[in-house]
């Protein structure tokens, strides 16, 4: 059948070594993409698939010079004899962070920029720019400048971007990478819509394999250490059981199956939730269910932070935070959830002291902290960011470490112990007289976790500390949280990871525009189609695999999936 099909994209014996490396990135690549398909590639960190797609779409060697072996032809062009300029024509490419491509100060100018470039004339350029933004359903918003947007209308803004010329293939870089639940959801949607609309060729690379399922694929691609080791349909790779022995999460529904004691086959069509034959498998999940024990609840603990009537507004702007009444036990795991915008990280910089002067009260330990400065709280409360590169001052590792105990005028003889035993607790030890420049991102996320750790503090926020972490890193960083809250430390977590709020934190807030939606059990949030439409979550395919199953306590099941996921992992 292929024999019949166009390839676009052809690699034969392809290799690729950056000039900086000691090693090919790249090995013995044989990989033909046809005309029309949609084809997901996934693979760890560091597996080649960014680098993979760097070649389809000419950055490489142009931008990222190296050495190529092999050929890589894209719709019959040999890309190493061609150029960006020549290859654009043909592969449009949408980065993970829209913000990152944007060049116009309003949406149509930023539609119109290669137009321009090419000196098209303005009226043609007008009419390619309204239909272009018109297939995303952009066409309204020509006027408004990106950075008004919303993160599923920036998606949009930089997929018409690519679309005014006739590509033949769309390349999508982890486009769900800054997006939250119900927004990744839509973009996949929406590049579903357009692969069937205009029939392109299409490319995703991302780690969000499940996200990415939840609308059709060809074939997935996976990778490994710079070597494709499985090209198959999503149906047959379920079946293959090689994920998790790749570091890469397979779909939770796929490991209830697992937990149920069903043989994953491709004749189960567990590719998607939406085509998997639940009759087949009902009895089988409805028997595991019955027989979970329900196990005690934990007692309830003083509370460490409680906060009544919380409001603020930054000057003369509408309220961020609402009349927040919340409480937060001693030891407790909890996450911080809702859409971008809801007031999450505005709530940590009130807590931390960042954001000063709210309305109403907040307590820690029942006292309350209105006349506590930053630097009282930073002994009490840590805060570690998003990015670890807006934290970290000094150059080595000891230094960033002991900064916090020097500036609170403490001897080295008080310090090192310290700075050792946060070194120890964070996986550090061997690297303490490393320069930071050495570490990688997430290593670069423990030593700001240990420079947080070593001032002692009683709760710990953290912003998204897994984002663009592939399962590996994550299941890394969450298991440390895990020793540090078993331990006695308190954890808020600010994330848009579903999974994370399931797995690791009992007990979920979540806020929509600046308001409690609920404050309860993540089970809870995450199998209620209200709280998920409307703080921009999305219902667990756990819940969507019982309800479909006939289990009338859906509610029950996803927890004693999490319970019992809890007692193997042990």
């Amino acid at each position: 059948m292929e024999s019949n099909r166009k390839p676009v994209i052809e690699f034969r014996d392809f290799s690729f070594q950056y000039f900086s490396q000691a090693e090919p990135t790249l090995h013995d690549i044989n990989l033909t993409i046809y005309e029309g398909e949609k084809v997901l590639v996934v693979g760890p960190s560091g597996s080649g698939k960014s680098t993979l797609g760097n070649c389809i779409n000419g950055l490489i060697p142009f931008s990222y010079p190296g050495e190529i072996e092999g050929s890589l032809t894209v719709c019959g062009i040999e890309t190493k004899k061609s150029s960006i300029f020549a290859l654009s024509q043909h592969v449009g490419t949408v980065l993970q962070d829209p913000d990152g491509q944007f060049i116009g100060l309003s949406v149509g100018e930023d539609i119109a920029f290669a137009l321009e470039n090419e000196c098209v004339k303005q009226g043609e350029m007008k009419e390619i720019v309204r239909k272009t933004a018109a297939m995303v359903n952009m066409d309204s918003l020509l006027n408004a400048s990106p950075f008004e947007l919303s993160g599923g209308q920036k998606q949009r803004v930089s997929f018409a971007g690519v679309m005014v010329h006739e590509v033949e293939a769309l390349l999508f870089d982890e486009p769900l990478a800054n997006l939250d639940p119900a927004t990744g959801k839509t973009a996949i949607e929406l590049i579903d819509q357009i692969y069937q609309d205009y029939h392109k060729t299409v490319v995703i690379i991302e780690h969000r394999l499940e996200d990415v399922l939840h609308r059709r694929i060809d074939r997935v691609i996976v990778m490994s250490e710079g070597r494709i080791v499985a090209d198959l349909s999503p149906d047959v790779l379920m079946a293959a059981d090689i994920l998790k022995t790749l570091g890469i999460r397979e779909p939770l529904y796929v490991t209830a199956l697992k937990y149920a004691g069903v043989p994953v086959t491709e004749a189960l069509r567990a590719g998607r939730i939406d085509t998997l034959d639940v009759a087949a498998v009902q009895n089988a999940i409805c028997a595991w269910d019955a027989a979970q024990p329900e196990l005690e609840k934990r007692p309830a603990n003083e509370s460490i932070l409680e906060a009544a009537g919380l409001s603020y507004r930054y000057v003369e702007q509408r309220p961020i935070l609402k009349n927040l009444n919340f409480s937060i036990e001693a030891g407790e795991m909890v996450s911080l959830v809702g859409t971008n915008g809801a007031g999450k990280s505005t709530l940590a910089k009130v807590i931390t002291g960042i954001c000063k002067d709210p309305e109403g009260n907040l307590r820690f330990h029942g006292e309350p902290m209105d006349s506590w400065t930053i630097h009282e709280r930073s002994g009490k409360i840590g805060y570690v960011m998003q990015n670890p590169n807006q934290m970290i001052c000094k150059s080595m590792i000891y230094d960033e470490v002991a900064l916090g105990l020097k500036l609170r005028g403490m001897s080295e003889e008080e310090i090192r112990p310290r700075v050792d035993k946060a070194l120890k607790i964070c996986g550090l030890s061997p690297f303490r007289k490393w320069p930071i420049s050495a570490l990688s991102f997430g290593q670069k996320k423990r030593v700001t976790i240990a420079s947080v750790l070593v001032l002692e503090p009683e709760l710990i926020i953290l912003d998204e500390p897994t984002a663009g972490q592939d399962y590996r890193h994550y299941t890394e960083i969450m298991e440390f949280l895990r020793s540090l809250n078993a331990s006695g430390t308190t954890i808020l977590l600010i994330t848009h990871d579903m999974h994370l709020m399931l797995e690791y934190t009992p007990h979920a807030i979540v806020l929509h525009a600046g308001e409690i939606l609920h404050d309860g059990t993540a089970v809870r949030a995450l199998t209620s189609d209200e709280i998920a439409y409307k703080a921009s979550l999305k219902v667990t395919s756990l819940y969507e695999l019982a309800t479909r199953a006939g289990i009338w306590d859906c509610e029950a099941f996803v927890q004693h999936f999490i319970d019992y996921e809890r007692s193997t992992a042990r």
